[in-house]
């Protein structure tokens, strides 16, 4: 079981401050002489007391991890994580970032814009510890690459600990229960266990007014085109964006995929009928290219949302496990029902 202070690392400046009480005393004794009678009733208890709410021992993705105090030096990959740390106002703890998948949402553009951004996308191992985390947070799995030096239990080796987003790991499929544990477990392992709970309560009101909204609407079938061209890169029934979809008043044509992302024929398409195409957009394959591929493919010609020329468009960075996912899913039932919004 991981557990902080790590060893076998270079000293932070907090650590050396410690040192430095405990020795300055001894140094003042050296050079004043033999120390006086002692004074049991003047002694003051010095020794540091744990913040409140720890130690903080959790669980996350197979990885058990024992936290005294709350991390001090943390790196963020992937784009969600990062603002999961920002909305909880702890842009102080960042000492670096990496990989973004499109641009950060404007309330944290200020916060962002301050932190050392190590890679455009994943930094080396090299560069990773070259910024001397305490902790490491990764959105995806490729964060924590085994064949780049980056696995986890590496990571715990060089005396940095980790969390992984639990989106990659969720048990059956995720949900909004899974970003609230997300955000809940980040908050206690910082210390701000008030600020996830806050978060919580508006996140929760946001859905609870969108499926207000959504009241007596009949669902419509969607089929969510990620990439690919031989065959379907599609949203499965596993990912967090398989519940927006529900949520925003659709249905999913593969939620019997059992992942949250995976391959689709495009027959399955054809037979599957969906009455709108959810885009993601990301990268450098434009909304306008994949729409294009999509209406000149004539596969694709007798598909309802392709006939009826149907499309919805949704930001990556809005359908993975992060703080977006609430507003997402308000977004979304606006372009699957314009006439529910008005």
């Amino acid at each position: 079981m991981p557990v902080l202070p790590p060893r076998g690392r270079a000293l932070t400046p907090a650590t050396l401050s410690v040192i430095s009480a405990v020795l300055l005393p001894l140094t003042l004794t050296a050079c004043g002489g033999s120390p006086g009678p002692a004074d049991p009733a003047g002694a003051k208890n010095t020794a540091a007391k744990p913040a409140p709410g720890f130690p903080y021992t959790v669980t996350n993705c197979g990885v058990k991890t024992t936290f005294p105090a709350p991390p001090q030096r943390v790196v963020t990959m992937n784009q969600h994580v990062t603002e999961i740390m920002l909305a909880l106002g702890l842009r102080k703890s960042l000492v670096g970032t990496a990989y973004l998948d499109d641009t950060i949402l404007p309330a944290y553009a200020k916060a962002y814009a301050s932190v050392p951004v190590l890679a455009k996308e994943y930094p080396s191992k090299e560069k990773l510890l070259a910024a001397d985390p305490d902790f490491v947070y990764g959105g995806y799995a490729s964060a924590f690459a085994a064949n780049e030096g980056r696995a986890r239990d590496d990571l715990q080796g060089s005396g940095i600990n980790t969390r992984l987003n639990l989106e990659n790991c969720a048990q059956g499929k995720t949900s909004m229960d899974d970003l609230y544990q997300e955000i809940e477990e980040t908050g206690r392992t910082f210390g701000v266990p008030d600020r996830a709970e806050r978060w919580t309560e508006q996140a929760r009101a946001t859905l609870a007014a969108t499926a207000a909204g959504l009241k007596g609407v009949e669902p419509l079938s969607v089929f969510v085109y990620d990439s690919g061209d031989k065959t379907a890169f599609t949203a499965g029934g596993k990912g967090i964006g398989n519940d927006l979809i529900n949520r925003a008043g659709g249905t999913n044509v593969f939620a019997d995929l059992d992942k949250s992302f995976g391959d689709a024929t495009w027959e399955q398409v054809v037979a599957r009928k969906p009455d709108v195409i959810v885009i993601y957009d990301y990268g450098s394959t434009t909304v306008a290219q994949k729409k294009k591929r999509l209406l000149e493919d004539p596969v694709l010609a007798d598909v309802p949302a392709i006939r009826n020329k149907r499309f919805a468009v949704m930001p990556l960075s809005d359908v993975v496990l992060g703080v977006r996912a609430p507003a997402a899913v308000e977004r979304l039932a606006a372009q699957l029902h314009p006439e529910a919004a008005e």
